[in-house]
């Protein structure tokens, strides 16, 4: 029973493929099931080079189904998170570099696995008037990977990022600290530039917080 299931889920893979891959000729449509894992991977990149990610996922994806021991696997793992990544598909890229940690921690390729989960999040930080919990993982993944590989040419451009992540969260501190002021809650306000002086010292709204926390004590205290 577990060989028929198998001989079928190949056999829909290859239907797959075929379906997906327009403009090839006749006779490499009828070669795709009888492509070795080599030859699939090759096929997925050339497909990942001209942008045709949804095609380079699915070949990629036939790689880990049929070939789970070969050797390709682990470029085949990386390139479809990158195809995913690529086409700003960030939670599908995320469940791919996850998995790919998990099941190969000590492969080389962990450090740009790390830095390219970072910026999966990254690139979904929102404006500093929405909810900024993409900013914090971003932030959160580019200081493990620091922390971890303080060395590799990742950690330097994740350095970078966690600054800018500071940043955002430092204006967004701010933001809800004048909304607070603007509508007259001061107590609340008054934490939230506390917590900016305490926190994000210098990330430029270091100044604007205390101007802001002496007029909320000064309203607090009844005075103008």
């Amino acid at each position: 029973m577990d060989r028929l299931t198998s001989t079928i889920g190949y056999i829909i893979i290859g239907v797959v493929l075929i379906s997906v891959l327009g403009g090839c000729g006749l006779e490499q449509k009828r070669s795709l099931n009888d492509s070795g894992p080599e030859e699939l991977l090759e096929m997925g990149l050339y497909r990942l080079e001209r942008k045709e990610y949804d095609i380079a996922v699915t070949i990629f994806q036939a790689i880990k189904d049929r070939y789970p021991y070969s050797k390709t696997v682990i470029t085949a793992e990386l390139k479809m998170a990158e195809s995913y990544f690529m086409r700003k598909d960030y939670d599908s890229a995320l469940d791919v570099y996850y998995d790919f940690e998990r099941l190969h921690p000590k492969d080389i390729n962990i450090p740009y696995v790390m830095y390219r989960k970072g910026m999966c999040h990254f690139q979904q930080v929102s404006t500093i008037d929405r909810d900024q919990t993409q900013t914090f993982w971003a932030k959160e993944e580019f200081e493990r990977l620091v922390s971890r590989f303080p060395k590799s040419e990742y950690a330097y451009k994740a350095r970078a990022y966690i600054r800018k992540c500071l940043v955002y969260l430092a204006e967004y501190e701010l933001y809800v600290g004048h909304f607070y002021f603007k509508n007259g809650d001061y107590g609340p306000a008054l934490d939230r530039y506390i917590y900016i002086i305490e926190n994000y010292p210098d990330m430029g709204q270091y100044h604007e917080a205390l101007e802001y926390i002496s007029k909320c004590k000064q309203k607090l205290a009844g005075t103008d």
